[in-house]
């Protein structure tokens, strides 16, 4: 895991410093460059698989190609045994297995891969960059005078113009452009009838999904809201690593604090809680927006306790797995009730899966970046999200009195504890008492007035006092771009 920067049509490294230094918070470990055949190479790095010998960029045997990459191959040991067994590595490091990879199958490499990563590959002056199928991991890029530039952030790019987001599921390469090479899609199976084959293929898949994400020379833990999801993580993840640790936030009294606290006794765990107060709330705004870089108010909102539980984690774990993407699999979100159980719920379970990379994927790659830990997302692996596409809607939906997830529920309740099993869906606003703070502050901070200008003036649609307070924030950061970039706005579900 780390911060990766390029400038393609140059040899000169100024501008490759401090953009990557604007990256140190992703990886502060290390720093390594590259320079020469046109190509520029920055990389920050958080030290995750091969702690010592693990420096980037990685070159081949050779030493014309080189790889600067963010982000995991959970299968890096499998690839290696299967293709590589003619190269000589070293390093222990699964960027290295990824660059040989490219050796091997150029283009197709991809196809291999299970994991997230963003990733740039100079092959001897050319330039082959590629974004792991979901977006779990980020990428911009833009231009000037020329040259091409690539980063984790958009924050790096400063300076640059039509700067964008590098699409998840693409490659780039200077000899044929964009490409796209994978796009999520769904086609039911009509012969998943039965309900408890259903559940037990749940199981086994999500299962194999948490065991490659355990994959780490760093201990492993958990982000714990006490929702169904991340406990269900928790609960695959138990048997398998010593002492689990897991961490929750909340403001007093919060329901989240006492359902992950329901959880951690139930799997004894080691678990960690942290109380914030609205005094933090206000203080730790700013930086919420920088590191997040979007005004978008419902992430901003979600994003804010993602920020305080990662803060708390800071120092006692490296890598954490999280529960982000079951409600996109499996109707978790309330207004989903509204569709009935046909092709109008498939569409909308598949835009919402579609758009993660903007929303929730966002929120959780940069608020634990921001404290240089590794977050990882169990129910985003390619394959689960490709099963669960094809689990027939009718299995997925809510209502005749079944819960929203109800088949995930069932998959798991030999697990949990009841009460946590059938708790009602809250956001991560809601359960962690967020989101009533920003109001209260967003009222504080604008009047009536103020709302109706400033929102006629913005060159984009703002739908409420909070989030034009955020976007003022937003504004003292990213001035260079907010006419040209915003990350997708989200529906407050």
């Amino acid at each position: 895991m780390c911060g990766i920067t390029s400038l393609y049509g140059t040899n000169d490294p100024v501008d490759i410093y401090s953009m990557t230094q604007k990256l140190k918070h992703r990886g502060p470990d290390d720093y390594g460059y590259h320079a020469g055949e046109g190509i520029v190479l920055g990389h920050s790095r958080l030290s995750i698989i091969d702690l010592k010998g693990g420096k980037q960029p990685i070159y081949n045997e050779t030493r014309d190609m080189c790889i600067v990459c963010n982000g995991e191959i959970y299968n890096y040991r499998e690839l290696r045994k299967q293709f590589l067994g003619n190269h000589t590595f070293s390093t222990g490091s699964d960027s290295e297995v990824l660059l040989h990879l490219y050796e091997e199958f150029g283009f197709d490499c991809l196809k291999h891969l299970n994991g997230m990563f963003a990733f740039i590959i100079n092959d001897n002056g050319n330039i082959f960059a590629a974004r792991d199928r979901m977006g779990i991991k980020p990428l911009y890029f833009g231009s000037k005078n020329g040259i091409m530039a690539f980063a984790s952030e958009i924050k790096s790019l400063e300076g640059y113009e039509d700067i964008s987001e590098f699409p998840p599921g693409y490659y780039y390469s200077n000899l044929t452009g964009f490409h796209q090479y994978y796009a999520v899609d769904y086609f039911e199976n009509p012969f998943l009838t039965d309900e408890n084959e259903i559940c037990t293929l749940i199981r086994e898949k999500l299962f194999l999904s948490v065991k490659r994400r355990l994959v780490s020379d760093v201990p492993v833990g958990i982000f714990l809201s006490g929702g169904l999801d991340s406990s269900i993580i928790a609960a695959l993840m138990n048997p398998y690593v010593d002492k689990l640790h897991t961490f929750a936030v909340g403001t007093e009294g919060s329901e989240d604090l006492a359902a992950a606290r329901k959880v951690a006794e139930f799997l004894n765990t080691k678990h960690y809680e942290y109380i914030y107060t609205e005094s933090e709330m206000r203080n730790s705004i700013h930086d919420v927006i920088y590191y997040l870089e979007s005004f978008d108010a419902p992430l901003v909102r979600s994003a804010l306790p993602n920020y305080f539980v990662a803060r708390a984690a800071k120092g006692k774990i490296k890598v954490v797995l999280t529960g982000e993407g079951a409600d996109e699999l499996f109707s978790g979100y309330h207004y989903l009730k509204n569709f009935n159980c046909s092709g109008a719920l498939s569409n909308e379970l598949m835009r919402l899966t579609r758009s993660l990379h903007n929303i929730n994927l966002q929120r959780t790659d940069r608020m634990t970046m921001a404290h240089s830990i590794e977050a990882r997302v169990p129910f985003l692996d390619h394959e689960f999200v490709e099963f669960a596409h094809r689990i027939p809607v009718k299995f997925r939906c809510a209502g005749d009195n079944r819960m929203e997830k109800f088949i995930l529920r069932k998959a798991f309740k030999n697990y949990l504890p009841h009460e946590i099993l059938w708790r009602d869906k809250l956001k991560f606003s809601e359960g962690s008492g967020a989101e009533e703070l920003f109001k209260k502050i967003a009222e504080t901070e604008i009047s009536d007035s103020e709302f109706i200008n400033e929102s006629a003036e913005a060159p984009h649609n703002i739908r409420g006092k909070d989030e034009l307070y955020f976007y003022r924030i937003y504004r003292e950061h990213f001035s260079f771009c907010e006419d040209k970039l915003i990350a997708g706005v989200t529906e407050d579900f």
